[in-house]
């Protein structure tokens, strides 16, 4: 390399990595040596990090502002009570941004290989299945760890006010990285099993939710049973993230048991999830060549007699026929075609069948905890009430996939090359956009209609009144429609279905994060929910600012600009409005607010319709 300053330029990063030995560079197998290396090219490596750690500062200065807002400080006492309950709450804000987005960038790393037909290509070469496993899940799980790593100085700093411990930072800064690598693991494996995005997604996305319900379950319902001579809440700390989480985030005041395993639950679940991954893994590496490339079917030919009068022509013809085309009586097609291939073919894979299984089991789940807490009258809690938190779970996952539905409705026909050829039929915009939301709605009908359905139980059980019945109902819809619009707004506005799925995705789940994160700070630290514009000011402003970019890319709508400015305000005053029990006042600017957005992104998607097909350009987003 020629030293700087002799008038020669020095060659540039890749030139550099084309002329070294490649196998002398690598680290953990090529794949993550190329994501290592390209990865920090990348603005959003730099700004998801700086974004997460500036967010969990501005909570802990909002959180500040409302206690000197409501006391004095004046003891050391009072400081350390302040460092352990921001503490607290940054620690579950960590896990709940860090585990689905592990599961969602390495599944989504998987996926995107598949639908370019690129992960064939991968099988060609010489990689061995461990190299191919474990660097898709290590090069997906980059973006995470870095972000994770980089909140440990702000929790040292935190631990200075008093309250915190070092080794309680550790052991939370363990518990995440241990959850978001079983749930990258799981992601990996589900990608790598199945051909479809959304059933990578949704599959994942269930089978994490369901693996923290059940043991939440467990833990309410049987805490003083014994299993293998362990209390049951202590197999649910061994087994569950969140659990484990709450446990961490405790001091460690004595040891007590036989040993160091015996009296710390953390350390179990850090064993358990070593195991965890190691299965799924080795799950993987063993299969991976077996589930890929998908091997179709090819009907054979039977032997036809080359006849050369009109009776050997007709068999040859049938024989062809047979062969060439698609099997079975022919079925009429609708006047819009995209929304008969939406309904009526599988187009989105057989195993859809699956995960709507799944979400069945997890409606008898939750049917199951509100039954049981209505029957036992659980005292009614500030935030949310017992009997309704399996209703918010079963209505969170439903808006889940209901966006990932919508949105991997539109990337695989791009990752595919269909959607070039629906660009040049005489398809309107109309019909595209309504059929693939209609197809959205459709091949997600449990999704909308067990909450309705369970709404109705708690209504006839008399937990809710006639009046909330219907705020909750039409509330539910327009979320809904938010959801499946944002998705399909997404996916319309980035080429790079990676980037579609986790902008959408993202936007819903910061959203969920953003409203309870907010309702824990307020309860935890103040009862005046109506004087607390000005303290979180700075968040209402920063969620503008995320969405505006979240919806605006590629347009310039000046509608979005007013959903991007006026959302987090309504939401925040939603969020107070429902704290001091106006629950009409919720429901009015819930539906105003939302249903505007829906609009807003409806309008230009039929209109212009103008879509990202990532022609233009090669660069990755």
């Amino acid at each position: 390399m020629p030293r700087a300053g002799n008038g020669k330029r020095g060659p540039d990063l890749p030139s550099f990595y084309a002329n070294c030995a490649f196998e002398d560079r690598q680290v953990i197998g090529p794949m993550f040596t190329r994501e290592a290396a390209v990865a920090p090219r990348r603005v959003s490596f730099f700004a998801s990090r700086t974004l997460f750690v500036g967010a969990l500062f501005a909570l802990v200065l909002t959180s500040w502002q409302l206690l000197v807002g409501i006391q004095q400080i004046e003891t050391v006492g009072d400081l350390a009570w302040f460092g352990a309950a921001t503490f607290q709450v940054m620690a579950a804000l960590q896990l709940a941004v860090a585990m689905p987005f592990a599961a969602l960038l390495v599944s989504s790393a998987v996926a995107l290989e598949k639908d370019r037909k690129t992960f064939e290509l991968l099988l060609l070469t010489n990689l061995t299945n461990s190299d191919l496993v474990l660097g898709k899940l290590l090069a997906g799980m980059l973006v995470v760890v870095v972000m994770v790593a980089a909140t440990l100085p702000l929790l040292m700093i935190s631990a200075l006010l008093g309250g915190v411990t070092t080794a309680q930072i550790l052991r939370v800064e363990g518990v995440t990285l241990g959850s978001s690598f079983v749930a990258g693991s799981l992601g990996s494996t589900i990608s790598l099993w199945r051909e479809k995005t959304f059933q990578s997604v949704a599959m994942t996305a269930l089978a994490i939710v369901l693996w923290l319900i059940a043991w939440e379950v467990v833990a309410a319902t049987v805490p003083n049973a014994s299993w293998l001579g362990h209390p049951a809440n202590v197999w649910a700390m061994t087994m569950s993230p969140w659990q484990a989480m709450q446990e961490a985030a405790r001091p460690m005041f004595s040891i007590s048991g036989s040993s160091l395993a015996d009296s710390d639950p953390v350390l179990l679940f850090l064993a358990m999830s070593c195991v965890w991954m190691l299965l799924l893994n080795g799950i993987a590496i063993l299969r991976v060549r077996a589930w890929n490339p998908r091997q179709d079917i090819v009907p054979r030919a039977e032997e036809e007699p080359m006849n050369a009068d009109a009776a050997g022509s007709e068999a040859l013809s049938s024989s062809v026929n047979r062969i060439h085309g698609a099997g079975g009586k022919v079925r009429p097609v609708w006047d819009n075609p995209v929304l008969w291939r939406e309904m009526r073919t599988w187009a989105f894979g057989k195993r859809v069948v699956v995960i709507r299984l799944a979400y069945w089991l997890l409606f008898f789940v939750c049917a199951a905890v509100a039954v049981s807490q209505i029957s036992s009258g659980a005292a009614p809690e500030r935030m949310i009430p017992a009997e309704a938190k399996p209703l918010v779970t079963l209505l969170v996952v439903g808006l889940i996939l209901l966006n990932a539905l919508a949105v991997t409705s539109l990337t695989s026909e791009r990752d595919s090359r269909a959607l070039d050829l629906l660009l040049v039929t005489d398809l309107t915009p109309k019909e595209i956009v309504f059929g693939k939301l209609g197809g959205a709605f459709y091949n997600a009908k449990e999704m909308v209609l067990l909450p309705a359905v369970l709404c109705g139980y708690l209504w006839g059980a008399g937990a809710i009144t006639s009046e909330n019945l219907v705020f909750l109902l039409v509330g539910v819809a327009v979320m809904n429609a938010f959801a499946a619009m944002l998705g399909l707004h997404m996916g319309i506005n980035h080429a790079n279905s990676r980037t579609a799925i986790a902008m959408s995705l993202g936007t819903i789940l910061f959203l969920f994060l953003g409203v309870a994160t907010c309702m824990r700070i307020m309860l935890a630290f103040t009862d005046s929910f109506e004087n607390q514009f000005t303290t979180f000011l700075g968040f209402i402003a920063g969620g503008g600012v995320g969405l505006y970019v979240a919806l605006n890319h590629r347009t310039d709508s000046a509608a979005l600009a007013i959903v991007a400015g006026l959302a987090p305000f309504a939401t925040f005053f939603a969020i107070t409005t429902f704290l001091v029990g106006n629950f009409g006042s919720v429901f009015l600017v819930t539906v105003v607010t939302y249903g505007f957005a829906t609009w807003a992104m409806l309008v230009p998607a039929i209109d212009v319709f103008d879509v990202a097909t990532g022609r233009s350009s090669v660069r990755e987003e």
